[in-house]
């Protein structure tokens, strides 16, 4: 579908951003009112399940939209998808219990995985390539502004209202980006209704879930190592069934063709590879500004601004390069970028200044912008124009498994640097639970003196490990592009 003059395309874009933020402020959000939500439900044995079952619902989502925005249309359901998570939010604060509100948060994972894709793919459907990668900028923008908004805003909610507001408060707005969207997107494209692709969504669905399952299993202080291998299992077996199932599907949910495709391989790779230091740097940089230099959390947050508005810039200049450079070039400046700055990580010593933090997020900023814009607009442009929603889906897709997976991996990498740490300093008989204090400006101080300067230096060696891992995964995803890619130009109307 290509722009429609009826479509209203500010209003539209508008209402994406609104339903976009509203998806990315939940996880952050939820966290700042998680102490309050656990006082007043207890069960604070499974509070991690709140977390885990929305990014994991959202995972498994994913696909199965990006398939049906091209069966049915964008419209309808990017607005199913809304309405859905509104439901599981209204449901949410009304819990009564934690197994409650770990239930509900599953149903608004559910609708939060239509949220990014489709307004992806709507954005693709209203904007031309170059003018398309400055609407995505801005849109994917939600994202910086709720990493700084959502925890102000949720602990004024909890101080003034009750943690059930941070739920509540989703319904109004959502509600206004749902009738914006009704009455101002059209679609005159015809959507073919295919049979839907029910045993691939179920094999799909083991085979994330197996994963996601399985490395959360890894990450627990004592692993179930019977459980792990059944649970890593399944998630095979599932990968094998639905292989087979989409090589026989009259309407797959996701086309295996697709990965015939170089390029679409290429930057999808690349997109993942990248996904796993942006997550490193979003939650290990505040981390290393209270644990190491001692800032307060609210200053500590600030550190990655920089690079949420770069991120904006980011996009822009993607909007340029795609006119003028091959996907292939697009890749190795903004990979490149990211594996210069992002090595300078390796080599920090733990006093580094707040500002170099600043500053190395600018550079980390225009990175991320330009690889996620550029990736996703190219994914869109080589494939079928029927296929742009599993496409974009897909992209989406890879991002948030790449990032789900390594937030857990790089806990048992922490985990094991700061065993290996304990054990060779016996003398200052450390424990897992004195670095927990170490790492929150307000208990440090019940820690002896004496021991912080070891404990620093443990604790570096922890960062180290995990930065070090993130930076090769991103020039594995350099080289992979510099020797796979095909050098072309797209097509940019």
């Amino acid at each position: 579908m290509n722009s429609n003059k009826k479509t209203n395309k500010g209003i539209v874009t508008f209402a994406l951003f609104i339903a976009t933020f509203l998806s990315a402020v939940e996880g952050t959000i939820v966290s700042t009112a998680m102490p309050t939500i656990v006082g007043d439900l207890k069960g604070i044995s499974i509070m991690n399940w709140v977390f885990s079952i929305y990014l994991l619902t959202t995972t498994l989502s994913t696909p199965v939209y990006g398939k049906l925005v091209d069966e049915i249309g964008r419209k309808p359901v990017f607005i199913t998808g809304l309405l859905i998570f509104l439901v599981g939010s209204m449901l949410s604060g009304l819990s009564a219990s934690m197994p409650q509100l770990i239930c509900w948060r599953a149903v608004q994972g559910i609708g939060a995985g239509a949220i990014l894709p489709i307004s992806n793919t709507i954005i693709a459907d209203i904007y031309p390539p170059d003018k398309r990668a400055q609407i995505m900028g801005l849109n994917n923008s939600a994202w910086g502004i709720a990493s700084v908004a959502a925890p102000l805003l949720g602990g004024l909610i909890v101080d003034h209202l009750n943690w059930k507001w941070i739920f509540f408060i989703n319904v109004p707005i959502g509600l206004i980006s749902i009738l914006l969207i009704w009455f101002n997107l059209r679609e005159d494209k015809h959507y073919a209704h295919g049979k839907l692709d029910v045993w691939g969504i179920v094999w799909l669905s083991l085979t994330i879930g197996g994963i996601l399952y399985g490395v959360e299993i890894l990450n627990q202080n004592h692993i179930d190592v019977t459980a792990a291998i059944i649970v890593f299992a399944a998630a095979i077996i599932g990968l094998l069934l639905f292989i087979r199932q989409e090589k026989r599907a009259s309407d797959p949910i996701i086309l295996l063709d697709l990965f015939k495709k170089r390029t679409f391989v290429i930057q999808n790779f690349a997109v993942s590879m990248m996904s796993i230091f942006l997550i490193a740097f979003d939650v290990y940089v505040p981390s290393w500004t209270q644990g190491l230099l001692g800032l307060p959390a609210t200053i500590a947050g600030f550190a990655t601004t920089p690079s949420s508005i770069l991120w904006i810039f980011g996009s822009f200049v993607a909007g340029i390069l795609l006119s003028k450079m091959t996907p292939r070039n697009i890749l190795m400046l903004s990979m490149g970028l990211l594996v210069v700055s992002g090595s300078v990580f390796m080599f920090l010593p733990a006093d580094t200044p707040f500002y170099a933090f600043l500053l190395i997020g600018i550079f980390m900023g225009t990175g991320f912008g330009i690889t996620v814009t550029s990736s996703t607009i190219i994914s869109q442009s080589i494939v079928d124009p029927k296929d742009v929603g599993m496409a974009t889906s897909f992209n989406t897709l890879v991002r948030t498994l790449s990032q789900s997976i390594s937030i857990s991996a790089f806990g048992i990498v922490m985990n094991h640097s700061l065993m290996h740490g304990i054990n060779a300093h016996p003398e200052a008989h450390l424990t897992v639970n004195m670095f927990n204090k170490m790492i929150n400006p307000h208990t440090v101080d019940q820690l002896p003196d004496k021991l912080i300067p070891v404990m620093h230096s443990i604790y570096h060696n922890g960062l180290h490990n995990i930065f070090t891992i993130a930076v090769g995964c991103m020039a594995l995803a350099f080289i992979f592009n510099l020797l796979k890619q095909k050098d072309y130009q797209i097509d940019n109307q």
